[in-house]
C-alpha cells in the first residue's frame, strides 16, 4: 500500500495521477488528508482517504500502519515544520512503514548563518532523523519548482525589468508536474532503496538569461537589475509590497550560488527530456 500525505497539494496528488496513469490501481493508493470534504476528487477517482493531521502524532500513527511505502511530503507551515517533520519520522518508526519516500530541498551546504535556513533547516533536520532512524527511505531533493518563476520575477512585462537581489547567481528549475512524475517512479518502482535524488534541472539559468528568453519570447526588451538587500526592502515597502521572508531567502541564496544544482536525475526517472526554460516561458508569455 502507498500513502501519499499532502495529497489535497498540487505535488500530492499530481504524483497520485501519475501513479494511476503509470498503472497502480487505486486501492492500492491512500491519500492523507485534513479534510475529507476537500478529497472529493480524489475519492472519485477511487483513492482511499486516511485522515490525519502533521500536528496530531496518534493520527499519524495509526494512518501510517500496514503501509508499505510512505511519500511523506514536506510541510509547509515553516514555524512548526521542524518540529512537525520530527513527529513524522517518529510515528513512521513506530508504525513500521516499510520505506519512506520524503521531498527535500535542493542546496549546497547551508549554515544557520545562512539565507536559506529558514527554508532548509526542517529538510536538513528530516534528512538526518530518518538517516538515524533505520527506516529505509529516499531522499527526493526537490529544487525551485519552474512554475513559481512568474512569481519570483513579477509583472515584467509591466515594468521592463526583472528587479531581484540574485546577482549573478545561477539557479536549476524543473516543472513541479515533471518532479511528481518521477516521485510516482520512485513509489512504483524498485531500486531506490536508501538513495538521494536532485530534482533540478540539467542546466542553471541567471535572471540576466531569463530576461532575455522573455525579450526574444515578447519582442519587448526586458532588462535584469540586481539590487542590494536593502534596495530590495526599500523597494518593496515604498509601494506597500512585501515578500515572504523565505523566498527571499532563496533569492539571496540564488545570488551565492546555493542554488546552481544540476543533476540527469529526472531525466533517467521520468526516461525523456526535462522541458526547456525556453519553452515554459514561451508558453507563460505568449503573445
Amino acid at each position: 500500500m502507498i500513502l501519499v500525505t499532502g495529497a489535497n497539494g498540487h505535488f500530492g496528488s499530481l504524483t497520485i495521477d501519475f501513479l494511476l496513469k503509470g498503472g497502480i490501481d487505486a486501492s492500492q493508493i491512500s491519500a492523507l488528508v485534513r479534510s475529507e470534504e476537500k478529497a472529493q476528487a480524489l475519492k472519485v477517482k477511487g483513492i482511499n482517504i486516511i485522515l490525519g493531521d502533521y500536528n496530531d502524532y496518534t493520527s499519524l500513527v495509526k494512518a501510517f500502519s500496514g503501509i508499505d511505502k510512505l511519500l511523506f511530503v514536506s510541510g509547509t507551515d515553516l514555524l512548526n515544520r521542524t518540529s512537525q517533520h520530527r513527529s513524522i519520522v517518529k510515528a513512521a518508526k513506530e508504525a513500521s512503514v516499510k520505506h519512506v519516500i520524503y521531498t527535500s530541498g535542493a542546496f549546497k551546504t547551508v549554515t544557520a548563518e545562512s539565507p536559506l535556513w529558514l527554508f532548509a533547516e526542517a529538510h536538513i533536520k528530516t534528512e538526518q532523523w530518518l538517516k538515524e532512524s533505520g527506516l529505509t527511505h529516499t531522499l527526493l531533493k526537490n529544487g525551485l519548482y519552474m512554475d513559481y518563476l512568474p512569481y519570483f520575477i513579477g509583472n515584467v512585462l509591466e515594468t521592463g525589468m526583472i528587479y531581484l537581489p540574485a546577482g549573478d547567481g545561477k539557479i536549476s528549475m524543473a516543472l513541479r508536474s515533471e518532479m511528481a512524475e518521477a516521485t510516482a517512479t520512485v513509489l512504483s518502482t524498485e531500486g531506490h532503496k536508501n538513495k538521494t535524488y536532485d530534482f533540478v534541472g540539467t542546466e542553471a539559468y541567471g535572471y540576466e538569461d531569463i530576461a532575455r528568453y522573455i525579450s526574444e519570447t515578447t519582442k519587448n526588451t526586458i532588462s535584469y537589475i540586481s539590487p542590494t538587500e536593502v534596495e530590495f526592502r526599500d523597494s518593496l515597502k515604498k509601494v506597500g509590497q512585501n515578500i515572504p521572508e523565505e523566498f527571499l531567502g532563496i533569492i539571496l541564496a540564488q545570488a551565492q550560488g546555493d542554488a546552481d544544482i544540476q543533476s540527469g536525475d529526472l531525466e533517467k526517472l521520468i526516461g525523456r527530456p526535462l522541458t526547456p526554460i525556453t519553452s515554459f516561458l514561451q508558453e507563460i508569455y505568449k503573445v
